[in-house]
């Protein structure tokens, strides 16, 4: 966290006050228990292109409001966003709910736990 600026750590502190939050850890196996769980990964094209969790949809920060309607019409769809250690996906998250979303879950701890966790692609 040493690396993020003061003004942006307090953003992610004032959007988690609103979300809801799931470990990393906790991912797997609520997965396996709800088949309609989607996992959307929002961080760059680039670092999903380089790796990323097996069956993740991409929907990168800078687009996920504009495309996610179209993609995920039903509000209700569970949908678990992760990033590389959670912070974007807390945004995204807070973002989602702002237009509607009703089960949207940011995952904290992102790609840098769920790529040891999870089955992983190129």
């Amino acid at each position: 966290m040493a690396d993020h600026s003061p003004g942006f750590l307090a953003l992610i502190e004032d959007a988690r006050k609103r979300i809801k939050e799931i470990h990393a850890r906790e991912l797997p196996a609520l997965l396996q228990r709800n088949p309609r769980a989607r996992l959307i990964d929002v961080r760059e094209e680039s670092e999903f292109a380089a790796g990323r969790v097996r069956g993740a949809e991409w929907l990168g920060k800078g687009v996920i409001e504009r495309d996610v309607e179209a993609r995920h019409p039903d509000k209700s769809e569970p949908l678990y966003l992760y990033c590389g250690g959670g912070f974007r996906s807390a945004l995204a998250a807070d973002n989602l709910q702002k237009m509607g979303y009703t089960d949207v879950w940011s995952v904290d701890g992102g790609w840098r736990v769920l790529k040891d966790l999870l089955p992983v692609e190129k």
